[in-house]
């Protein structure tokens, strides 16, 4: 049997008979697969305790203990009682048989209620797995230990190296579902032991062996981007979010992902292990939803790791596109203009019928420049001649569309123009290819082209080879359907992205070619 199958079928025996806490089972039993610590997010009633006492039962013959944590609640009832006896020997010894220090598995219920004395006892048994008893150190068995609150610990209360131990953090809260809760008013109680067939159990050789062999497993290329992405939003929102994560707690993500590829039958992790960030990152209920979108947006946006810098290369496609245009085409329109002193003009003839001649009404023109600094500028001003001097008879003023309207304040009283419009004539239009322009120029613009191309269409080929059965690859008991779909989207979208930079890539060639 598959260890994807057999765990798939180990927390579908565990949840039974509890309504919509399979995903949360299913990854606190990771937790417990691979030696990680869980807390319990929700408010009382909730079957968090229940959860525990059946994440104990997927084990073969675990010593297990639990405890309700109270403000009085003293270290003799979590670590054991002081021996009589030792003590009249002048030893400080606990008994700690059937006590935290001794058990494979422990669930303690409102942890952060507990006192100073037994909280830092506490931090040292979970994180160095060594329980000091009197003179000696023990080493404590402990595979998991699964605490719950209804409460995160608030600041300033120094238990931020305690809660930093619990990697795993999962929101339990109530039945959502109408359906779900009328089963569960119609269900009798749900039991905290339930059998589990002996093939599906973990014995303690087969952790220990599997401890060994997560080690193994690597992390892809797009997990470790899926990581980066996420990190640089958590120090981007920092001050929104105030969220810090310790160097310890990212090495124990990520051992954690690599135990979910592993039990996935893959020796590589994947974007679906990449998604159980959301459950380790999240410190307090106002930044839960926060820190699960930028997981969500980060595994969508990473795709496949193409081979290339598909960043630098769209900068360098970028930058050949504005050379082509400027080289090959006119970037704006060109006009018929003359040159007087440095300065360019256009050249306008108006033609006009005058009526003061004793022969009787003849047409005449009357030539005129306009600077071309004043093209489409809604002012009025005069012309001038081909000497430069201005001509104050007359009046022009662009529309600010590009003619220019012209007026004559004649001494004359009945001058009629037969056109009262004047637009500078274009050479070349914007975007008209240039003439002459050099061949070697154009090859070598072609050549780049072809050569950006061609990294795009490897890049395609490389990820829709990856693509091909991937979904099904994507498939784990740790992480529901719904949420692995957004891997699928952003391959898809990554997939059409490359297209849409390859036709690019066209469109430029044919602007070389033309």
């Amino acid at each position: 049997m598959g260890f994807q199958k057999r765990i798939r079928d180990l927390v579908i025996t565990v949840s039974e008979g509890m309504f919509e806490r399979e995903e949360i089972i299913a990854v606190s039993l990771l937790g417990a697969l691979c030696g990680q610590n869980t807390f319990l997010y929700g408010p009382p009633g909730t079957a968090k305790s229940l959860i525990s006492r059946r994440i104990a039962c997927a084990f073969e013959q675990p010593i297990y203990f639990e405890y309700l944590m109270n403000r009085f609640s003293t270290p003799e009832e979590v670590f054991g009682p002081v021996s009589i006896k030792a003590l009249k020997e002048d030893h400080y010894i606990r008994k700690t048989d059937n006590y935290l220090p001794k058990a494979d598995f422990a669930f303690l219920d409102e942890i952060w209620k507990s006192s100073p004395a037994i909280l830092n006892t506490l931090l040292t048994l979970i994180n160095e797995h060594v329980f000091r008893n009197g003179e000696a150190n023990e080493k404590a068995p402990l595979k998991a230990l699964i605490a719950a609150s209804n409460e995160t610990p608030g600041a300033n209360q120094g238990l931020e190296a305690l809660y930093d131990r619990f990697i795993l953090r999962l929101m339990v809260g109530p039945i959502r579902e109408g359906q779900h809760f009328d089963q569960l008013l119609n269900s009798k109680p749900t039991a905290a032991k339930i059998d589990i067939p002996s093939a599906l159990r973990v014995t303690p050789t087969e952790w220990s062996e599997w401890m060994a062999q997560l080690h193994e497993v690597k992390l892809s290329a797009e997990t470790l981007t899926i990581i980066h992405l996420i990190r640089g939003q958590l120090v981007q929102q920092y001050e929104t979010l105030k969220v810090y994560v310790s160097d310890r707690r990212w090495q124990r993500a990520a051992m954690l992902m690599k135990a979910a590829a592993f039990f996935n039958d893959r020796r590589e992790t994947n974007h679906s292990d990449a998604l159980l960030l959301q459950h380790c990152l999240w410190t307090h209920d106002e930044n839960r939803q926060a820190v699960w979108d930028i997981v969500a947006e980060a595994v969508k946006a990473c795709g496949f790791d193409c081979g290339i810098d598909l960043a630098g290369l769209d900068k360098e496609k970028d930058a050949l596109d504005i050379e082509i245009k400027n080289e090959l085409y006119y970037s704006a329109d060109v006009y018929a203009t003359k040159n007087i002193g440095g300065n360019e003009y256009f050249v306008g003839e108006l033609e006009f019928i005058s009526n003061i001649h004793r022969s009787g009404a003849r047409e005449e023109n009357r030539k005129f420049l306009i600077s071309k600094e004043m093209y489409k500028e809604k002012i009025e001003f005069h012309p001038v001649d081909d000497q430069g001097n201005e001509i104050s008879d007359m009046i022009c003023g662009f529309d600010g569309q590009g003619s220019c309207l012209v007026s004559l304040n004649s001494r004359y009283s009945r001058n009629e123009y037969k056109k009262m419009q004047f637009t500078p004539k274009i050479i070349f239009h914007k975007g008209c290819e240039k003439e002459d322009v050099n061949n070697r120029l154009r090859s070598s613009l072609t050549k780049s082209v072809a050569g950006i191309r061609q990294k795009l269409l490897d890049a395609l080929k490389n990820v829709e080879e990856k693509a091909k059965n991937h979904k099904s690859k994507l498939a784990s008991p740790f992480v529901p359907g719904d949420k692995t779909s957004l891997a699928i989207t952003g391959i898809s979208e990554q997939i059409d992205g490359l297209q849409l930079r390859i036709k690019d890539c066209e469109r430029l060639e044919e602007l070389c070619r033309r």
